[in-house]
């Protein structure tokens, strides 16, 4: 029982702070802040060989950030928003160590790095903490053979 509510805890906890960190940068992405298109976004889209697509890369990975912060904090969509924020932050830990971004892009420390580590840690543990019901989505989408009663 102590352990299904402190599991429960952790879950809520990293769920809120996915959705904190996800939403709090939205601020920079949604309006164009110059530090988000020179430091982040531009040098992608340069690095792509798309330097004119920088806004849609942009504002497509802003949706889905807000997409996974909403779909996190709901009990009933927690494991997909969770998975969505597993995978967006796998691309931003990817693009900071072998793409263009760098460790330290800002020459705070690594400051923007260290967050995303985290955000992916988190969405990790919900995923862990819930892979029971996890498995149970991928069975009912197919993607897992359905369990047999023994």
């Amino acid at each position: 029982m102590a352990r299904d509510r402190l599991s429960g805890l952790a879950v809520w906890a990293a769920a809120i702070w996915i959705a904190y960190e996800f939403l709090w940068y939205e601020q920079y992405k949604l309006t164009g802040n110059q530090g988000s298109i020179d430091g982040v976004f531009q040098p992608l889209a340069n690095w792509f060989g798309i330097p004119a697509q920088e806004k849609p890369i942009r504002l497509g990975v802003a949706i889905l950030e807000i997409i996974a912060a909403v779909l996190v904090l709901i009990p009933r969509t927690r494991i997909p928003g969770a998975a969505l924020a597993f995978g967006l932050m796998s691309g931003a830990i990817f693009f900071h160590t072998i793409g263009p971004i760098g460790i330290d892009p800002y020459g705070d420390g690594g400051g923007l790095f260290k967050e995303a580590c985290f955000t992916w840690a988190m969405a990790a543990l919900i995923l862990v903490l819930r892979r029971e019901e996890a498995r149970a989505l991928l069975a009912r989408a197919g993607v897992l053979p359905r369990p047999t009663a023994a």
